[in-house]
């Protein structure tokens, strides 16, 4: 039990430092592409409503134009 209270104020090896470093970058990595990937789909999103969107105009157009 000393040990292992002991162990968190020891200092941390390299190797620890750039496994924890590591694991910090796959992470921020990771939540980088779930951003990507979110902005992608808002983008896309808009295409679509504006193709929409300007497709409702024309038709009003044309609508008015014959009447």
């Amino acid at each position: 039990m000393i040990k292992y209270l002991l162990s968190w104020f020891r200092r941390k090896t390299p190797m620890e430092l750039v496994t924890t470093e590591l694991a910090e970058a796959r992470l921020a990595k990771l939540q980088g592409e779930t951003g990507v990937d979110f902005a992608k789909s808002i983008v896309d999103y808009n295409n679509a409503k504006i193709k929409r969107l300007e497709a409702h105009i024309a038709a009003h157009a044309a609508k008015t134009e014959t009447e």
